[in-house]
């Protein structure tokens, strides 16, 4: 994949990792523009981000964190429109897409993800931005806002909260980490439409393949088809699963501009919770992507209106006396975790 991109000038040859061969077939979509970046981790793993660049007046970037199985190309129909306006940059976590795996699967945790972003953002250069996530990308993104506020414009959080629905969790943990053989493209479309039908009722067999073409991937040497993650990541998930407790962070994010999404039918972030969280956050704006589960893909007319209203009254830039006491109350925030053993 990275030497068809090379080839085709949407990425440098010194950007070409020599990790793990792969081939993802193209799609009008994956024509948009943009780079193919690479940085290296606090403990010395190649993680792979796609880098839309947005006009030369971008007023900011809007950081892009997928969910616990996915990649960049989640976000292959979101990015090039929100570039339109602004820079994009797509993760992709240790152990998905082109992102080195883990050496240690104890390491497929929250905080190590948080790490990882936060050295993104040294190795980008960027000193704010706007964070979008989806379900585990957006508890990433609670943490980060909690313990770095004054790195955070804004956040966008797809279909999670405070609070994880157990029968959500109990869903997910009945596929991660599995994989029975594919033979073909269609194969795989029919694979995740027996696992996300009922998610999204009103997909067609069109967009069926292309979530295949985002979440499986072929090898080019053999023509086998797997998903497009390390399946160890199921044995951390299997040892924390249990219900967790994310209001601290949550609530630490008050004062900051937050959007909340939920998919109307979403078995992960319940309606009940999600009226619970404007309780708290006040000034949270919020909206339902109707018919859709866990989670939106955020191409939905509800979501990519919602998002451009959101990002439209974001500041480009914070004062010196916001920054100073951001960073104040995340220092606070930080030592009150180390205090009850949870940093």
């Amino acid at each position: 994949m990275k030497e068809g991109l090379a080839n085709a000038g949407l990425i440098a040859p010194s950007d070409i990792a020599d990790n793990r061969r792969r081939h993802y077939p193209g799609n009008s979509a994956m024509s948009a523009a943009f780079t193919s970046r690479f940085y290296t981790s606090p403990d010395g793993l190649k993680l792979h981000y796609r880098d839309y660049p947005g006009p030369p007046t971008a007023p900011f970037t809007v950081l892009c964190i997928p969910g616990l199985t996915r990649n960049a190309r989640d976000f292959e129909d979101l990015a090039p429109h929100l570039a339109v306006k602004y820079r994009v940059l797509c993760v992709e976590l240790r152990g998905r897409g082109l992102s080195d795996y883990a050496k240690d699967p104890n390491t497929y945790l929250p905080q190590v993800y948080v790490r990882d972003v936060k050295a993104l953002l040294q190795s980008a250069g960027l000193a704010r931005v706007v964070l979008l996530g989806t379900s585990l990308g957006g508890i990433i993104s609670m943490i980060m806002a909690a313990v770095m506020s004054a790195k955070v414009l804004g956040v966008i959080l797809n279909d999670i909260g405070p609070e994880i629905d157990p029968s959500g969790l109990a869903r997910i943990a009945g596929y991660l980490g599995k994989s029975k053989p594919i033979a073909s493209w269609d194969e795989a479309a029919g694979a995740i439409k027996l696992l996300d039908g009922t998610i999204y009722p009103d997909y067609q067999p069109a967009d069926w393949l292309r979530m295949a073409r985002r979440r499986y991937l072929q090898s080019s040497e053999d023509g086998s088809f797997r998903p497009d993650y390390d399946l160890n990541i199921s044995k951390p998930f299997a040892n924390n699963s249990s219900a967790v407790n994310l209001w601290p962070f949550f609530l630490a994010m008050k004062g900051l501009p937050v959007l909340g999404i939920r998919g109307g039918t979403s078995d992960f972030l319940s309606a009940d919770v999600f009226a619970q969280m404007k309780q708290g956050l006040p000034d949270l704006r919020q909206f339902t992507v109707p018919n859709h589960g866990h989670a939106p893909y955020l191409d939905e007319p509800e979501a990519i209106k919602g998002i451009d209203s959101f990002l439209a009254a974001l500041p480009a830039r914070l004062g010196p006396l916001t920054v100073l006491a951001r960073t104040l109350r995340s220092l606070v925030f930080f030592a009150k975790l180390k205090i009850n053993g949870v940093a």
